[in-house]
């Protein structure tokens, strides 16, 4: 009796605690602290009270791994995430240019399906890189990955599906695809390791240089300093910069890059929660180009971020013309932060426009907008074959190199199938497969109407030189 007795009174005992620690401690942390202080302690005094009255041991590491990243998910903001100590390893060797994966940049953004019939809750392609397994595939910007490994993403964080495709190189992970929201393919990707190339150039038609910046990182500039140096040398009388499916990297770098072209005038601000923080970079003199150069600029909605800093401090400029589709719309600023091994990325600022405009979910229309045709139904139901039963992707692979006849005689018998689509289409779906499968080259100026466009306004002198 003496035992159940004293049973009974500690069991009433830690009730009352537990009652009085749920009923008081917020009130008493009121008292004696701000508002924000009031949820820290209370997050220190759970923390503490489920490793001391859970029913079995308790993984502190693992508990504040969740409570971190369920905190930045509360935020909202698909840029602002925790990072495990292997997240902070893989986000440090994206920035080195170098980590074992399959070649996407992706992201997730917040929404509701209820609210907005096109929301997708499904991870997205901001772009594919270049030379990269996925960039060989085909895989291109808005496209959505909706599992891997056979498990969905619309449950998964970006840094769990970032996690899932990053990997050992020599690996294979299984990827669906979802394009234009009813076309699904899938592939077994053989991870590479991905060193992320920085910077292409070449002439095109002896006078005319070329320059694409493929995305911004610490070594950028310099490269592009280069090229510069080398069209200076070869006299070109105008500029091609491509920017398409440029995801962006290091803002500064594109500042830097974009004092190569500006002697003068406002780059890009930044504008934070903290007024000391607020930052206004300027051009310095640094040009390396001839302001005697007209230069087009080359967008589409796979260039973000540090791609669209430097579009519209050279379009705000007057320096050059943007040509192509509306950029991707990502217009704030993140910083990473180490604890400990661990870490977060927040957004702690918004980048501002020459003309003082943040882009962020809206993106930058081109001054001269250039895009493919939208196919008719019948034209897509063709396009859908295509892609789900693989049928360039398996011609291609008997002929690597195929001859203009072998592509002729492909198209002819696609025809005599059904497919319903015209003959210069098709063969640049062969072209860009052929490309994507073998090195690609350069520039592809039979086929990229953009960069015809580009071409042909820049000899035609309807762009200037500022």
């Amino acid at each position: 009796m003496k035992k159940d007795r004293k049973i009974w009174v500690w069991l009433s005992g830690a009730l009352m605690a537990i009652i009085l620690f749920l009923a008081f401690v917020p009130v008493t942390f009121a008292q004696s602290a701000g508002k924000s202080s009031q949820y820290g302690l209370i997050f220190d005094e759970m923390m503490r009270f489920i490793k001391t009255y859970y029913i079995e041991e308790v993984d502190e590491k693992a508990l504040f791994e969740g409570a971190m990243k369920g905190m930045f998910e509360a935020i909202g903001d698909p840029h602002s995430v925790f990072m495990t100590e292997s997240e902070m390893e893989a986000a440090s060797d994206s920035a080195m240019g170098q980590f074992g994966g399959v070649g996407l940049y992706i992201t997730k953004q917040p929404g509701n399906a209820a609210i907005d019939e096109d929301y997708m809750p499904y991870v997205k392609v901001v772009a594919p890189i270049e030379d990269t397994p996925a960039y060989r595939l085909g895989i291109r910007a808005g496209d959505y990955i909706i599992k891997v490994d056979g498990k969905p993403t619309d449950s998964m964080t970006l840094n769990e599906a970032t996690e899932m495709m990053r990997g050992k190189p020599g690996t294979t992970v299984n990827i669906t695809f979802l394009r234009d929201k009813d076309i699904t393919f899938s592939y077994d990707i053989v991870r590479e390791n991905i060193e992320v190339p920085s910077v292409k150039s070449d002439i095109i038609d002896k006078n005319i240089g070329y320059l694409r910046i493929i995305q911004f990182s610490a070594n950028t500039p310099d490269k592009v300093k280069e090229a510069l140096e080398g069209f200076s040398k070869k006299r070109i009388k105008y500029l091609v910069i491509d920017l398409r499916s440029n995801p962006g990297g290091v803002l500064e770098s594109a500042v830097e890059i974009a004092d190569f072209f500006l002697d003068d005038g406002v780059i890009v601000s930044t504008k934070s929660k903290i007024p000391s923080w607020n930052q206004v970079y300027n051009a310095t003199k640094k040009v390396k180009i001839s302001k005697s150069v007209p230069i087009a600029v080359l967008i589409d909605r796979g260039s973000a971020s540090a791609a669209e800093i430097l579009s519209a401090a050279l379009s705000d400029n007057g320096r050059a013309v943007l040509i192509g589709e509306t950029t991707y719309g990502k217009g704030s600023v993140q910083q990473l932060r180490s604890l400990g091994k661990d870490g977060f990325k927040l957004t702690m600022g918004k980048y501002y426009t020459p003309k003082n405009i943040n882009i962020d979910k809206v993106g930058i229309p081109p001054e001269k907008e250039v895009k493919d045709r939208e196919l008719t139904e019948e034209e897509k139901a063709s396009y859908k074959k295509l892609i789900e039963e693989y049928r360039v992707q398996k011609f291609v692979k008997e002929n690597p190199k195929p001859s203009d006849l072998q592509i002729d005689t492909f198209i002819q018998q696609l025809k005599s199938e059904g497919i319903v689509m015209e003959d210069r289409v098709l063969r640049k779906i062969v072209r860009n497969e052929v490309n994507f499968s073998n090195n690609s080259p350069v520039y592809d100026l039979e086929f990229d109407i953009v960069l015809q466009e580009a071409v042909r306004m820049l000899k035609a002198g309807e762009i200037k030189a500022k």
